[in-house]
């Protein structure tokens, strides 16, 4: 099978251009050939999108029709919700827990959410000083909209991204990470069969120069990127000439800090599963487990076990809990931060390894590992290491524990497992992250903002801060003067 960019609703052309093949993490299974896009693709890509912005059954269609539109795509997500959470299973590594009981539903849920947005997309009316004058906002599509995603969490990613793109009456162009695009693929065509013309949501295959061309064309009017903070920082760069808007969805290093009143039962499952769930493939993962001391050795010993009984398989087992690493360079980065923690002298508990017996040997598999006694100046307590790699780091107190939590470069989410609800309110004010969970695991809902603060990148996702996103406020003067 080959899979083809979607330029005005049609398949692109295939000849002239490079061809790469997509193998399953699980068991290197070739599943389908794609064509990457051609910068005359581009072009075509943003022609069309620009002519979408046009075309009366896009730009004049009332709210409430742009609202049934979106709807219409929730109902084909569900409806379809099995062979989109297989495309991701086999093409991504995700376990099939995840995806379909996660990942196609909240695709769906995403869009749902913006269907009811899109009648509600309301500008203000405002006090002026300027005698005998009217002044009113208004809130317009920004135009054309670059959506470049990930390749760990795709389909949802890109509903939660698209979904709020298409209420606020944007073209899009979407281009998957080239490890794995075929659930986007899919979700395009969904877009077109539920009545989204083929110029206002289109895909492009391609690697990083496909995306590197959508962010430097002066036809983008909008970048929204989710991905790693090196190549958003290079994205700030590359739309600079054109200041053109952007927004980053990046890294993480979260911080999940277990009190010592925390019910330990509690606390050991929902960092096991915070810090393992996709694999440890996953930006809001708990990366860094600051547990106060006079429980430390507990935890430890207990999330030791826990993580000895996972059971780790390929992903479509239904059974399986931990699943494959995107490619074979990614186990190999993982080890060498594994390799790397125990050289500076962290306390390696279990794991470590990775894994080729069992009917794993042609896929890219690790154990589950667990650190204790990691310091915080250790490159696997700084850097996002995107493993199923969990550091345990022993603090005496709460203001410690503050401190060392906020001393990152990243933002992105954080955790408090406690029963003290005074302290529970308390710590969330006092740490620096775009979302603190409470006794949670790192869960995501259209109705929440999500992202984060410093490298964790700019803007929020979701709820109605993505409607800002994704639109451009107008402000009209009208003088009442006979």
């Amino acid at each position: 099978m080959i899979l083809t960019s979607i330029i005005a609703g049609s398949s692109a052309p295939t000849q002239d251009r490079a061809h790469e093949t997509s193998f399953s993490p699980s068991d290197g299974a070739e599943l389908f050939t794609f064509a990457h896009a051609s910068m005359s693709d581009v072009d075509d890509a943003v022609a069309a999108a620009r002519r979408g912005m046009q075309m009366p059954q896009w730009s004049d269609i009332t709210p409430d029709r742009r609202g049934e539109l979106l709807w219409r795509v929730s109902t084909l997500i569900e409806e379809h919700a099995e062979e989109l959470a297989m495309m991701d299973t086999h093409d991504a590594g995700m376990p099939m827990g995840m995806s379909k009981g996660v990942n196609a539903p909240l695709a769906a849920q995403v869009f749902r959410y913006y269907a009811g947005f899109a009648t509600k997309i309301e500008g203000r009316l405002s006090q002026v000083s300027i005698p005998n004058t009217l002044h009113y906002t208004t809130r317009e599509p920004i135009g054309v909209c670059a959506l470049i995603t990930p390749w760990n969490v795709p389909l949802a990613i890109a509903a939660w991204k698209l979904a709020p793109a298409l209420a606020t009456g944007n073209a899009v162009i979407l281009k998957p990470a080239e490890q794995a695009p075929w659930s986007t693929w899919r979700l395009v065509q969904l877009c077109h069969e539920a009545g989204i013309p083929g110029e206002v949501v289109q895909v492009l295959f391609g690697g990083p120069e496909v995306g590197q061309a959508l962010v430097r064309h002066r036809g983008v009017d909008k970048v929204s990127f989710t991905g790693s903070t090196e190549v958003g920082c290079q994205i700030v760069a590359d739309a600079a000439p054109t200041l053109k808007r952007v927004s980053l969805e990046l890294g993480g290093k979260a911080p999940s800090i277990v009190t010592a009143s925390a019910d330990m039962e509690q606390a050991v499952l929902g960092n096991l599963r915070g810090a393992l769930f996709n694999s440890g493939q996953a930006c809001g993962a708990y990366t860094r487990t600051f547990v106060q001391r006079s429980r430390a050795d507990e935890f430890a010993s207990r999330i030791a076990e826990a993580a000895k009984v996972m059971r780790v398989g390929v992903a479509a087992d239904e059974s399986t809990e931990l699943g494959p690493l995107i490619t074979r360079g990614q186990v190999e980065r993982v080890l060498a931060y594994i390799e790397g923690a125990q050289a500076e002298g962290a306390e390696l508990v279990h794991g470590g390894r990775q894994l080729r017996d069992g009917g794993l040997d042609h896929g890219h598999f690790l154990e589950p590992t667990v650190f204790t006694n990691v310091q915080d100046h250790m490159r696997i307590a700084q850097e996002e290491v995107f493993g199923p790699v969990i550091s345990i780091l022993p603090f005496d107190d709460m203001d410690e524990a503050v401190a060392r939590a906020n001393a990152s470069d990243y933002g992105l989410a954080a955790v408090v497992w406690t029963k003290d609800l005074v302290l529970a309110h308390t710590m969330a004010k006092r740490l620096r992250a775009g979302t603190v969970f409470i006794n949670l695991l790192p869960l995501i809902d259209p109705g929440a903002p999500w992202g984060g603060f410093g490298l964790s990148g700019w803007g929020r996702e979701m709820g109605a801060f993505a409607i800002d996103e994704f639109t451009e406020p107008k402000g009209v003067f009208v003088g009442l003067e006979a």
